[in-house]
């Protein structure tokens, strides 16, 4: 299968402005294309540490839609928790040790009650950032690391 890149952010919908204002015929319609990055992770990390530092780049001006590890072999240990941050900030993404590894499955991962990290999603800043999960321990876990995110929609966000 051919891979086809482009240079987003990609929009779609049929009709790109407002001209009047019945919908389906002249009312702007068009949506942002939600984008996915995935990449293997362990517990360990690159050096044993608890830090696994991915290839998971996320472009200047995204919002971050979805974080979710598909649990392959369950995190082990004294704790099997986790939080998600990028190489800037180990709590950028979530609270530390607010994801459960424990558990084979899909476990989501969300911003928590928290203005600053649900800032975070909804536009990662003005350079990209690099996503790093950070174990509370050492152990045997392995998972399937899926970030879904928006290129730069333009999102208006009050905190």
């Amino acid at each position: 299968m051919g891979i086809t890149t482009f240079s987003g952010p990609v929009k779609v919908g049929d009709i790109k402005f407002t001209t009047g204002t019945t919908l389906g015929q002249d009312v702007a319609n068009l949506g942002t294309v939600i984008s996915m990055q995935s990449e293997t992770v362990s517990q360990a990390g690159a050096g044993a540490d608890g830090v696994y530092t991915s290839n998971i780049v996320i472009p200047a001006g995204s919002t971050i839609t979805s974080i979710q590890l598909y649990i392959t072999a369950i995190w082990s240990g004294v704790s099997t928790t986790l939080g998600v941050g990028t190489t800037g900030s180990a709590t950028y993404l979530t609270a530390a040790g607010a994801v459960a590894g424990g558990t084979l499955g899909i476990i989501a991962a969300t911003a928590g009650a928290d203005a600053t990290r649900i800032g975070n999603w909804a536009n990662v800043g003005t350079t990209d950032v690099r996503i790093k999960l950070t174990s509370t321990n050492t152990g045997t876990g392995t998972a399937v690391l899926v970030v879904g995110y928006a290129q730069n929609p333009n999102l208006t966000f009050v905190v």
